[in-house]
């Protein structure tokens, strides 16, 4: 853990013992991510590539003798409390935050799991809208929580398909598995090539020293639940239908081929047939980025990001003029090999690979270009990967 984090445990502990007179037994970290490339594909069983983030939400826990669970957020200085029995989700709007819990605990009651009353008090970093996963740091850190409550040990990729159950049937959010598979099962200094049909991946580590994973939050806001994100998912699954009849036993877009697109992209609204280019050809982009990190080819790896970016932007149209214009100010930096938005879009944040040499003058001048651009203030990030989520005691 990084000095920060540690001294955010230090201020998690000391907020659970003012509130219930007693040391926690049970501490959980789960991180945010970053998406190198791969972007929409996760639910067209797609290949992406993920790194989990220092940044992650921390929960300190006791168990109960009752079926309550008391929860306290330090972020906004918030408590909730709710029953393990016939979960709801929050009425107030000022405890929207508590519904990730409160949707592990439902998942682990419909899928036969012994849940445990809690009390809880959580701290997270991860900014939240920004496309960095703050949700499914939630989601995963409120489970594992759960289950060490419960005495449970919980395979990480079953515990990343509770969370994503949790996050589809019970927040509303139609979301495939990457984010919450990334945070359960992501590996210090490695990104994820992440199969999203047989959820199998490999590990890959990313380069030692010369190149840098920069974040630059945008500051404009998104809400997956409020954003076109149902309706794409709609759109893919309406192109694989119509693609049904000429490639018979496709089952998603991940299995039609570039060449197979190309012959009957004609019979494809012109709307779904964007959506369905990005999709075909951003599972290309991912796996020829992957093998030219393997061999070291940094440039060209950025240059597959930068075709992410244009393909999200006109094709799968996710991007918006903030997303864009960060993207811009990153690419005209000498030593930026690629920028890309990342996450669901709308909003959010920019991933850009960056030569070491090169971060400092990133730093001092993209967030002048950007404000110069947009009239807002942007927050930028120098990240490393991470470890994937912890029980710490």
């Amino acid at each position: 853990m990084t000095t920060a984090n540690c001294s955010r445990l230090e201020e998690l502990t000391a907020k659970y013992r003012e509130l219930h007179g007693t040391e926690p037994e049970i501490l959980v970290r789960a991180p945010g991510r970053v998406n190198l490339i791969g972007e929409h594909v996760d639910y067209n069983d797609g290949f992406v590539f993920p790194a989990a983030i220092d940044r992650d939400v921390m929960i300190a826990a006791g168990r109960r003798t009752d079926r309550q669970v008391k929860l306290h957020a330090m972020n906004f200085n918030q408590s909730s409390t709710f029953t393990l029995d016939g979960v709801q989700p929050a009425t107030d709007g000022r405890e929207r935050w508590s519904n990730y819990l409160r949707a592990m605990a439902w998942v682990f009651h419909d899928e036969g799991l012994g849940t445990a009353g809690i009390n809880a008090v959580l701290l997270g970093d991860v900014p939240l809208g920004a496309g960095l996963s703050s949700s499914a740091a939630m989601l995963v850190a409120s489970g594992n929580t759960f289950a060490a409550a419960a005495g449970l040990e919980i395979d990480p990729v079953r515990m990343a398909l509770l969370a994503q159950r949790g996050e589809r049937e019970f927040v509303g959010v139609n979301v495939g598995i990457m984010d919450m598979y990334i945070s359960a099962l992501g590996q210090k200094d490695h990104a994820l090539l992440i199969d999203t049909r047989s959820l199998t991946f490999e590990a890959v580590p990313l380069p030692e020293t010369g190149v840098s994973i920069v974040i630059a939050d945008t500051n404009k806001k998104r809400g997956l639940v409020d954003s076109e994100y149902n309706t794409r998912r709609a759109e893919c699954e309406h192109a694989v239908e119509l693609l049904r009849e000429h490639i018979p036993g496709i089952k998603a877009l991940r299995d039609v081929t570039p060449a197979q697109f190309e012959q009957y992209a004609s019979v494809l609204p012109e709307v779904t047939r964007k959506r369905a280019r990005h999709v075909i050809t951003e599972d290309e982009r991912t796996l020829e980025s992957v093998a030219a990190l393997k061999s070291g080819d940094i440039a060209r790896f950025g240059e597959l990001m930068n075709g992410s970016h244009e393909s999200l932007r006109i094709d799968y149209e996710v991007s918006c003029k903030e997303l864009d214009a960060m993207v811009e100010a990153a690419r005209s930096i000498e030593g930026v090999y690629g920028a890309r938005m990342t996450g669901a879009g709308f909003g959010g944040c920019t991933v850009s690979l960056v030569a070491d040499t090169a971060v400092e003058r990133f730093l001092d001048e993209v967030p002048a270009l950007y404000k110069k651009a947009t009239g807002l203030t942007s927050t930028i990030y120098v990240t490393t990967a991470a470890q994937g989520a912890q029980v710490l005691n």
